[in-house]
């Protein structure tokens, strides 16, 4: 099979998993109504949180994860080198933010974020949902989680590589997903600066 082939499958394959409206689908069914009607119109964990609780949340936020890990396993199973490994799990956080079936409006990426740095390092799970929720919950906002995942995440691959742990292209995967990550969460960062965020509000999310 041609090499060039096997590259559009990856990064064509990974997208279209991230593509996936998992928030927007599990909302729809627990709860029947539309996300992109309620809070910030977001298919991510946090909107899903505000619509439909944390239940339904947790399940969007493991699914969301879900998309990212299998767009790299399914890459790593194709073979090739670890820079397709590393975009096929880029292409699926695009593919979240920026879905093909939901006309562009997706998340911010975080939890597909993780679930492509699971399948490039299985230890990435425990940290980064240590540092997830962690900040989060320290916080009271959900975003707050996010930047910190968006930072930390890079570092991990960074500090891998220059040990010769990994290859230099995973440290790609970490400053392209972050750097998505980000870009989505700026009217968050925005409203961060100006104490105008909305907090995680335990009790409206206990459904």
């Amino acid at each position: 099979m041609a090499d060039w082939f096997l590259w559009f499958v990856a990064l064509a394959g990974g997208y279209l998993l991230g593509s996936v409206p998992v928030g927007y689908l599990v909302v729809r069914w627990f709860r029947g109504i539309d996300i992109r009607q309620v809070g910030s119109g977001r298919t991510g964990g946090t909107n899903v949180l505000r619509a439909a609780g944390w239940r339904v949340a947790l399940l969007s936020g493991l699914l969301d994860g879900a998309k990212g890990l299998f767009a790299v396993l399914i890459a790593r199973w194709l073979g090739g080198p670890p820079l397709r490994w590393a975009l096929a799990g880029v292409m699926a956080v695009v593919g979240h933010n920026y879905p093909l079936f939901l006309s562009f409006r997706g998340g911010a990426g975080t939890s597909t974020s993780i679930g492509g740095a699971v399948g490039l390092w299985p230890w990435n799970l425990p940290i980064l949902a240590a540092v997830l929720f962690g900040f989060a919950l320290g916080s009271r906002h959900a975003s707050v989680g996010s930047i910190a995942v968006a930072i930390v995440l890079p570092t991990i691959f960074v500090v891998r590589a220059a040990l010769g742990l990994d290859p230099w292209a995973f440290v790609l995967y970490g400053v392209l997903t972050s750097a998505v990550t980000l870009w989505a969460l700026r009217p968050n960062i925005d409203r961060l600066r100006r104490g105008q965020e909305r907090r995680i509000d335990f009790n409206a999310s206990a459904g």
